[in-house]
């Protein structure tokens, strides 16, 4: 690396982390200012005896929430502001080294206006990378802190909730009167068996249900309703396999959380459906599983393709910064920015908005073959 990339690359990381800095702070800060009164009022406070603390520990105790509540989602806001982030960071840092003359300089070394763009690709691809650890190996581990809210600041826990009947694969309907999303168990299961028509012919109750390896363990089970004309053997079960698992009924209790798992952690839970029935078993609530599918296949391919967009957003928006004379820089960002906007923006709706008729891998990298002939044309209209 020369001279020059090291320069470039440095300005380039310095504008990129002071303004993701100045981005995360702006939205710390109005959450604070519009939560106030919930982090002041939190659950918090009245489990571990503390409301009525003074004013100042009282203040001070909220400030440790806010920190408690953010640090996770500051990893998570990461993810979602690095595409926007690498391209201001480029139109600042363009704009420093027209105003200096020094992109004049290269051109007068014999260098051309493209050769200048390889260290604002290397650093891009290397905070890329970066998100993508971020994304397949720290946010899983702390996915259940992103599901909080600012009264849940300070909790390490999800807590137990009512499972609302919600089928499987295989066309069984679950109902739990309790799911201890922390444990992974099941209270008060009923599991109601359906025919090809949809008809139930049986139910089964159990006491308390675990997950382990791929099917929940029944404790105290009973069958009732069997259909006699099956010869009227009752079989009580102690186990069901099912794809419904523990992480797949906190995506559908928590809004957030399928967006927070991993790849490797999709791929098991739609080899799962696919092995346990994969969603065409009768009366299985088939929008339900097709959005499941859905969803689980844009993890991974989603995120691929999402990081390829934010590249191509960024020499897309190159192009409208490497001149050869100074000129001011006000005109081309005012130029740039609708065009990078629209391109950051339509790669992250393209990833994640299903397309009726298209199979999710295919959608999620409509963005990208959109982008790249644009990029590719706007690259070779450079003057140098």
């Amino acid at each position: 690396m020369s001279l020059l990339d090291r320069y470039i690359a440095r300005q380039y990381v310095i504008n990129a982390v002071v303004l993701l800095v100045i981005l995360c702070s702006f939205v710390v800060a109005i959450d604070v200012a519009l939560n106030l009164s919930r982090y002041w009022n939190s659950d918090y406070f009245r489990e571990m005896g503390e409301g009525g603390a003074s004013g100042v520990r009282r203040a001070a105790i909220v400030a440790l929430l806010v920190a408690d509540l953010w640090w996770p989602r500051l990893l998570n806001l990461y993810n979602l502001l690095i595409g926007l982030v690498l391209v201001g960071a480029m139109g600042f840092t363009c704009a420093q080294l027209v105003r200096h003359r020094e992109l004049v300089a290269v051109l007068t070394s014999g260098r051309s206006l493209q050769r200048c763009a390889w260290p604002f690709v290397g650093v891009a691809l290397g905070f890329t990378v970066l998100q993508g650890i971020n994304q397949e190996v720290v946010i899983p581990r702390i996915a259940p802190l992103l599901t909080r809210d600012q009264g849940d600041a300070g909790k390490r826990t999800l807590g137990a909730s009512r499972v609302p009947p919600v089928a499987d694969s295989q066309g069984r309907l679950y109902y739990a009167k309790s799911f201890d999303a922390d444990a992974g168990v099941l209270e008060d299961l009923y599991v109601w068996e359906r025919e090809a028509g949809g008809l139930t012919n049986g139910r089964i109750h159990a006491a308390r249900a675990r997950w382990r390896d791929g099917g929940w363990d029944l404790e105290g089970a009973a069958r009732e309703g069997v259909n006699q004309a099956s010869g009227g053997v009752v079989e009580v079960p102690s186990r069901l396999v099912t794809d419904l698992d523990p992480t797949l009924l906190k995506i559908r209790r928590f809004a957030n959380f399928g967006s927070n798992i991993s790849w490797s952690q999709a791929r098991r839970m739609a080899s799962r459906m696919e092995g346990v029935g994969g969603g065409e078993a009768a009366g299985a609530d088939s929008d339900q599983t097709r959005r499941t599918r859905d969803l689980l296949a844009r993890v991974g391919l989603g995120r691929m393709s999402g990081m390829l967009s934010n590249l191509l957003a960024l020499v897309i928006a190159l192009s409208f910064f490497l001149v050869r004379e100074p000129q001011g820089m006000v005109g081309r960002a005012l130029r740039c920015a609708p065009v990078s906007m629209a391109a950051l923006v339509g790669g992250t709706l393209g990833t994640t908005a299903p397309i009726p008729g298209v199979p999710a891998a295919v959608s999620v990298f409509i963005p990208v073959m959109v982008l790249l002939p644009i990029a590719a044309g706007l690259w070779s209209r450079v003057r140098s």
